[in-house]
């Protein structure tokens, strides 16, 4: 109980720097200087006025100098990530998986938000984030890399390993390809029948960076959690603000959404529903 906490504690922390990046990245901003300060009237903020959630509930979700509203989501991030965290803890069956889950939430976050509020996913957190994904597979794979596709990988090359650190790094790549290259599909015949442009690349390299960590079954998964609720928000937003198939979405937000469940719950959905 006491470790849970303290993951989860740590979660918090995480978070609050989470919302430095979140505000901060988008707008090319360095995420270590200056220190923490209203984006309003640009006063530090002091310690005690910094506790992750606990902060922001005594202030009443506003600045202690300039009395301007704190957005919400510098709570809700903090809150997610640190539930995120432990949950991981709890579920992980090994520290080493339970880093790797981290490491992931601790990227996804905050493509989550930025791409809520900017329709942007930027790639200094899309790149890094298949590179870790790839270099973090061989210390405990999230997904079991011994399936059919990695398999032909090997029959392919006409190549035979036993390795597991070779099997681990051979699925996370098939992961990358297959992650963001199902996305890269869907976009080109949509831009092809539609003439104009559906998705953006920014979501085809998060998918990527999503098969690194997770493997091409929980990414083609992802995508499909992240394609329902974003067509049937869309439809919602048809119906009741007549918008049109026009209206542009934050895909990006629905697809990261959809990496988190299936990061926490996608292998008990595989084994229980789709049998993979």
């Amino acid at each position: 109980m006491i470790e849970v906490l303290a993951v989860f504690i740590s979660g918090l922390i995480i978070g609050s720097f989470l919302n430095v990046c979140i505000y901060r990245i988008p707008r090319n901003e360095s995420i270590v200087f200056p220190g923490s300060h209203c984006p309003e009237c640009h006063q530090k903020i002091a310690y005690y006025d910094n506790i992750p959630v606990f902060s922001y509930l005594w202030l009443r979700g506003r600045c202690r100098h300039c009395r301007r509203p704190i957005p919400p989501h510098y709570a809700t991030v903090e809150l997610l990530t640190a539930t995120i965290y432990a949950i991981c803890y709890i579920n992980a069956p090994s520290l080493s998986l339970f880093v790797i889950g981290a490491v992931f939430a601790t990227l996804i976050i905050p493509l989550i938000f930025i791409d809520y509020y900017h329709f942007i996913l930027p790639d200094v957190i899309t790149y890094p984030g298949m590179a870790l994904g790839l270099a973090l597979s061989p210390l405990h794979p999230i997904e079991h890399w011994n399936d059919f596709l990695t398999i032909s990988v090997y029959d392919m090359l006409n190549v035979h390993m036993n390795s597991p650190i070779v099997h681990s790094l051979v699925g996370s790549l098939v992961g990358i390809f297959l992650g963001g290259g199902i996305l890269w599909v869907v976009a080109e015949v949509y831009f092809r029948v539609r003439k104009m442009e559906g998705l953006g690349l920014g979501d085809v390299k998060m998918m990527a960076m999503v098969g690194a960590f997770l493997g091409w079954k929980l990414a083609w998964l992802t995508t499909f959690f992240g394609s329902l609720v974003g067509s049937l928000y869309g439809g919602f937003l048809i119906i009741t603000q007549g918008k049109t198939l026009q209206h542009k979405l934050y895909f990006g937000t629905f697809l990261g959404f959809g990496a988190i469940v299936a990061l926490l719950y996608g292998g008990m959905i595989l084994d229980h529903y789709f049998r993979v």
